[in-house]
């Protein structure tokens, strides 16, 4: 479950084993995770290649000798990948159409027949477009079927029809594959609850765009060049490029029209210049280094600043939320600390009883970080508070002797009535002459018992002090001081709570009694 990108998972509580029909695969099993990782790989893949495809290995203008033929050129590494990623697709269509979900009662759907409705009217149309294998469509049509011949008959009347090259309209097309990204942003959205996965799907989404903004920036550069006359000066940025770099264009004309263009920069400095150019245009204005002379580049630069200043208020409005996360437990801490110095100035709390307030406020706020355990719990049913109660409690509850023969249903009831109280070195638990309303059992560090100011114990973990309790006798008072010497755990269960546990489960009543042994007796 933690490794799928399913938008759907069920919930541990909910899985159960489904009838599942032959070669049906389950949408939360490891396979399915496995798989879904490796398309998320391939569609970052096509994310970054296929626009840098389009534009810089496709729009170049060369001899009719030097245009390469169409289809898949196994002889190139990246043809080969493209070949592997269009195969990827086209399994991955048919996986989902044997891949379970989740209906709309919570209920795992494995009949084919639903299993296909549900995708047709969902992600299909979108995963046939990206898997369609244009390349070898133009390449040999009369190897394949009738639909794709149709396909192929229409593709080469569009050709006819925009005037575009075959190798710029299947660039176009094959930019189609970028539609799985909605389906990718969708099963990522789990993870905006989280501030550095945000953070860093951000800065990748911005370099994503930076990078199709300088595919496309190339690409209106490179369109602007083949309509020049043999006479014109070239004024696109990919003229001023080449004179910068001392690597001109050496234009070919036949009929005073250029038709095909050798030598100038080299694929690395147009893309790196263009990625600069976005780079720039998106952060700020640009610096006019690289400057839009067209008019399709500057309304095309316009739009890249517009883009820019959403995207630059959707970021720094994301990090300033991320910050603001990050830093909101040092804010309740301050708001807290803020009132507690005002109460105490508006009750004119003396020097010695202030120090004590500020100090105990630190270290209850050092120990919990803010949180109140009983507003927490409180969010959630009986049943589930209780199991939590005893996990909070689970060192007491598994070595005080008193315990040992408590049942399972009388330990959930015990464990939501314990209390646990945190004492810092020097603070008092109980003063000489106060009621005893609870009984205390220390987890951690050492307490002192004094009498007139004279130590009588040194208690410790594991020890327990207060008094027996019973309807029949009164509540009794304190007959010594109890003092925390260190940093001290204790679970302290109220009067009224015991009582009524004991009460509750009465055959545990003599042996919790006959088991506690009270460390030290504080009634006088």
């Amino acid at each position: 479950q933690v490794l799928s990108l399913g938008a759907e998972v069920l919930p541990e509580y909910k899985l159960q084993v489904p009838y599942i029909h032959k070669w049906t695969i389950l949408h939360y099993s490891l396979f399915k995770a496995v798989w879904d990782w490796l398309i998320l790989i391939l569609v970052i893949y096509t994310a970054i290649f296929t626009p840098f495809t389009a534009a810089f290995l496709r729009h170049e203008v060369k001899p009719e000798a030097e245009v390469p033929q169409q289809g898949y050129n196994f002889t190139e590494p990246l043809n080969v990948i493209e070949f592997l990623v269009d195969i990827f697709f086209v399994i991955d269509i048919l996986i989902n159409f044997r891949t379970t979900y989740v209906n709309k009662n919570d209920e795992v759907v494995s009949k084919p027949g639903k299993i296909a409705i549900h995708y047709f009217k969902g992600w299909f149309l979108i995963d046939l477009v990206a898997a369609v294998p244009f390349d070898l469509l133009v390449a040999n049509p009369s190897s394949l079927d009738v639909v794709s011949i149709i396909l192929y008959l229409y593709l080469n009347n569009l050709y006819h029809i925009t005037k575009i090259s075959q190798t710029t309209l299947i660039g176009l097309l094959k930019t189609a594959r970028l539609l799985r990204l909605v389906r990718v942003a969708r099963k990522l959205d789990r993870y905006s609850e989280f501030g550095a996965a945000v953070l860093f799907l951000l800065m990748c989404t911005f370099v994503l765009i930076a990078h199709w903004l300088a595919c496309i920036w190339y690409a209106i550069g490179n369109m602007e060049r083949p309509h020049l006359k043999e006479d014109n000066i070239g004024t696109c940025w990919l003229d001023n490029l080449g004179t910068q770099l001392h690597k001109p264009y050496i234009n070919s004309y036949k009929n005073g029209t250029m038709v095909a263009s050798f030598n100038g920069p080299t694929t690395k400095d147009k893309y790196v210049t263009a990625l600069y150019f976005t780079f720039s245009s998106l952060t700020s204005v640009g610096f006019g280094n690289v400057s839009p002379n067209t008019n399709n580049e500057k309304i095309f630069s316009i739009c890249v600043m517009l883009i820019g200043a959403l995207m630059y208020a959707s970021i720094f409005g994301n990090v300033s939320a991320i910050i603001q996360r990050l830093y909101s437990g040092t804010a309740r801490y301050h708001t807290q600390m803020l009132r507690v110095k005002e109460f105490i100035r508006f009750h004119q709390i003396p020097t010695p009883l202030k120090q004590r307030l500020e100090e105990y406020f630190q270290h209850a706020w050092s120990y919990t970080n803010g949180i109140d355990m009983n507003m927490v719990l409180k969010g959630f049913p009986e049943c589930l508070q209780a199991d939590i109660c005893l996990h909070l409690n689970r060192t007491l509850l598994q070595n005080c002797p008193a315990l040992s023969n408590a049942s399972q249903g009388c330990l959930r009831m015990l464990s939501m009535r314990f209390k646990t109280t945190h004492a810092p070195p020097g603070d008092t638990l109980v003063h000489t002459g106060d009621l005893l309303p609870a009984l205390y059992f220390i987890t951690r560090g050492s307490i002192e018992i004094l009498q007139n100011n004279v130590v009588v114990a040194v208690l410790g973990k594991g020890d327990v002090f207060g008094e027996i309790m019973s309807y029949d006798v009164r509540m009794g008072k304190s007959s010594a001081t109890v003092r925390a010497l260190t940093y001290c755990d204790l679970h302290k269960i109220g009067r009224a709570d015991l009582l009524e546990v004991l009460d509750s489960y009465p055959e545990f009543k003599e042996s919790f009694w006959n088991n506690l042994d009270i460390t030290y007796s504080l009634n006088a």
